[in-house]
């Protein structure tokens, strides 16, 4: 299977063999079912549809449960599809646990980033400021300065780093060393930090050679 979906659970550290703290970010990981099988016949490529995480039955809309029917499931809260280089078949309706992966392996992480809301160029653009603030300027220390052209063309290029909406953006993580697998409790453990608020959902890839 190439992938799984998973919830930050949130951040801690473990010892090394030698001693060194390293810090690592706990995953709930599974278990997914396979909600739908794409063919190359059907729809053209070949692909995993995974369901994790069940909703209430109230919050699904009518085509959620004849959709999740099929699979002989109950209605998901986060549904991913994931790219199929498999190593075995699977069928609608089947279970895909943390199992795939295994310690000292490498992953990868797709995550929504955490919303800064609207920011000034400081902060999201690393931008300098004005700088000294003599000769009057008494609340210029965080502006961006001069941005556009003379007479001539008279606008702002397109581009131009400016303050505006950052964060919430889908980020991958790669090459992200699986430090421990405990399938009993659907928890993996991964070295370093991934995108994502706590309780965010990520989809975990495995990487093929």
């Amino acid at each position: 299977m190439a992938g799984i979906i998973g919830r930050k659970i949130g951040m801690t550290s473990v010892f090394s063999v030698e001693g060194k703290n390293i810090p690592c970010t706990v995953i709930e990981a599974g278990p997914c079912v396979v909600t739908q099988v794409k063919t190359v016949e059907k729809d053209g490529y070949r692909a995993l549809q995974l369901g994790f995480k069940e909703k209430r039955a109230k919050s699904a809309t009518k085509a959620e449960f004849g959709h999740f029917r099929k699979a002989g499931t109950t209605p998901k809260c986060e549904v991913k599809e994931f790219k199929d280089t498999f190593e075995q078949k699977y069928d609608l309706g089947d279970v895909i646990n943390v199992g795939i992966f295994s310690e000292n392996e490498y992953v990868d992480v797709v995550g929504l980033s955490k919303g800064k809301g609207f920011q000034g160029v400081v902060k999201r653009h690393n931008f300098g400021g004005v700088g000294e603030s003599t000769h009057g300027q008494h609340n210029r220390l965080r502006a961006p300065g001069s941005l556009g052209a003379s007479s001539f063309p008279s606008r702002v290029f397109k581009g131009i780093r400016m303050a505006g909406r950052m964060g919430g953006d889908m980020i991958t993580i790669e090459n992200l060393l699986v430090l421990k697998v405990i399938p009993e409790k659907n928890l993996i453990v991964l070295k370093g930090s991934v995108p994502g608020a706590k309780g965010s959902y990520i989809a975990l890839r495995k990487q093929w050679n």
